[in-house]
């Protein structure tokens, strides 16, 4: 009797923080076989839209894992007609070979979850459960363990358990780096697949779209959560623009694009900057999760072809500074009180900045400076010498 593990995914596209779960689990459940199994159309998620297709996904999980003994990457959902239900794999792989033992490897959310698959019972009744503890999250692990007791008892399930060290990246993230002109935690093999077939918009020709297809694309690379927030801004940019006598379309694009690297983390942010040879101040590097202001200005620039005026206006969207630009104002005040903002202080400054640019400006640095000063934060040097610029020209009322 054998020991098979069933490591299923989408893998869009795989990744290092797979393939060292991979050597983790054949160690840590002494396997004899570790299935890697590309879903055609998980039943749980979509796939990306622009993604690559299960064949090519599959292309790339052969070339991920193809240094790793007792792997093997099989093509059996892919090659079954429609949704690539859990259930009826384990029915195959039982049925070809009865007697080896089964462990259906999960994370933590899949556990949690678990209820709601097609007939997770039956799954049960087939494969032990194995959960990959990738978190110190006592919270989440406690009501992990709540939930696998649960099913222990309802479902006389098998739950395993394995803490392993991990990548602390999704395939999500992979993807934006790829399109960022940046690509991180990919196997060698699995870059050049990428390139040599334009996938994952490495073969798309980005600069000068027009914009509702920059519109598109932009908020693909976002967060879901956060496109909302995108457009609206976007769009008030645009009205300002028409307000204050910028150009419209250039101020919709900068705001389409302002937060396009916002959904990347802190290591990542670095990784952009590095590979773009950015120039950063002490601040910026201990203060990561404020970097996507300057990454996304040279993605705007670098990727997207966008002009110097607009890459500029991103770069200084988060702080301000002193002496911005027309451009740079509209973009500022416009991430600040586009609609979906809902803070104490923001009516004011959707009152003046129809009136009064420069005094919208300032009510707006003052706001943030006073906010970051009353929880003790550290303030970015750019944001007070803005605050103090502002300040003494809109106390003397002179023009700007």
């Amino acid at each position: 009797m054998s020991r098979i593990g069933i490591y299923g995914g989408s893998f869009n596209p795989p990744h290092t923080g797979h393939l060292l779960a991979a050597e983790e689990l054949i160690r840590a459940l002494k396997l004899d076989q570790l299935l890697i199994i590309p879903a055609a159309d998980p039943p749980h998620k979509t796939i990306a839209a622009g993604s690559p297709g299960p064949e090519a996904r599959l292309a790339m999980c052969r070339a991920a894992f193809s240094g790793i003994p007792k792997v093997e990457v099989s093509d059996l959902e892919i090659a079954r007609a429609g949704k690539s239900y859990t259930v009826d794999t384990l029915t195959e792989l039982k049925a070809r070979t009865p007697h080896d033992e089964l462990f259906l490897i999960m994370g933590t959310d899949m556990l949690l979850t678990f209820r709601l698959w097609r007939e997770p019972e039956k799954i049960a009744s087939l494969a032990a459960l194995v959960v990959m503890r990738r978190s110190e999250n006592a919270e989440l692990w406690d009501q992990t363990g709540r939930e696998a007791s649960a099913l222990q008892r309802d479902l006389h399930a098998r739950i395993v358990t394995v803490k392993n060290a991990c990548v602390p990246v999704s395939s999500t993230t992979v993807r934006r780096l790829i399109a960022f002109g940046a690509p991180d935690y990919l196997p060698g093999d699995v870059e050049a697949l990428i390139r040599e077939n334009g996938w994952y918009l490495t073969g798309a020709k980005l600069q000068g779209l027009p914009i509702e297809r920059l519109r598109e694309i932009s908020l693909e690379l976002h967060d879901e959560k956060r496109r909302a927030h995108v457009i609206g801004t976007a769009e008030t940019a645009r009205a300002l623009a028409e307000r204050w006598g910028a150009d419209p379309d250039v101020a919709y694009r900068a705001g389409i694009l302002h937060d396009i690297t916002k959904a990347l983390g802190g290591r990542e942010q670095l990784h952009l900057c590095d590979q773009y040879d950015m120039m950063l101040t002490p601040f910026q590097r201990e203060n990561p999760k404020l970097l996507h202001a300057k990454t996304g200005a040279v993605v705007a620039r670098e990727i997207f072809g966008e002009s110097e005026e607009l890459a500029q206006a991103l770069w200084w969207h988060t702080t301000g500074r002193a002496r911005m630009t027309l451009l740079d104002k509209i973009l500022y005040i416009a991430d600040y009180m586009e609609p979906n903002r809902r803070f104490a202080g923001v009516e004011k400054l959707r009152a003046l900045v129809w009136t009064d640019l420069d005094a919208a400006i300032y009510h707006g640095l003052d706001l943030s400076v006073s906010l970051l000063r009353e929880q003790g934060r550290i303030i970015d040097p750019d944001s007070l010498e803005g605050w103090e610029y502002y300040r003494n020209r809109t106390e003397r009322s002179e023009p700007l």
